[in-house]
């Protein structure tokens, strides 16, 4: 179910990020796709616990696949294609590989890993993707808030679901070794 959630998070927010304006809080701009992305980081996390990092590096790899495919299906220009496909790269590795070192209950590596994964994410797609280096959607005055509007709603949306997720855990008694902590 774990790996359907997060395959399905991913093509989600790519659904919905190509369908809708971004969200303008005050100076941030916050594409609503962006909240599934938060959702795919706890899910990884969570795919890492029950397969182990080598599984979870494959489960990636088909992720970028489906990923790349449906933001081409929806039009998205190559450009914005590449640039998501070079964030997710990094931000899943930095994910995987932060959350895999950290021996920490599971709400705070989720955190520790998807704070530094959410900003790469943000940052390689904002600069690259939409931003002066790619489209030229958001000038550079505006990065700082595009970058910063979307790690916020993805750092959120890993609080709110781990959160959630742990809840659930504590009621239902269901707690799993964690199984990068056993190799």
């Amino acid at each position: 179910m774990r790996i359907a959630i997060y395959l399905l998070s991913i093509i989600l927010a790519n659904v919905i990020t190509a369908r809708f304006a971004p969200l303008e809080l005050g100076p941030l701009i916050i594409p609503y796709g962006t909240l599934f992305i938060g959702l795919t980081l706890v899910m990884r996390d969570m795919v890492q616990n029950r397969f182990g990092r080598h599984q979870t590096y494959i489960l990636i790899g088909v992720a970028l696949l489906l990923s790349a495919l449906t933001s081409y299906s929806l039009g998205d220009p190559l450009w914005v294609v590449f640039a998501s496909t070079l964030s997710f790269i990094v931000s899943e590795t930095a994910d995987t590989e932060i959350y895999t070192r950290f021996k920490l209950p599971f709400v705070k590596r989720v955190l520790f890993s998807g704070v530094v994964a959410g900003f790469l994410d943000s940052s390689l797609f904002v600069i690259i993707g939409i931003g002066p280096l790619g489209l030229q959607f958001v000038p550079w005055e505006l990065v700082p808030y595009a970058i910063l509007g979307q790690w916020v709603a993805k750092v959120l949306m890993q609080l709110i679901v781990a959160g959630g997720i742990r809840q659930v855990v504590i009621k239902f008694n269901i707690y799993e070794t964690n199984i990068s902590e056993v190799h």
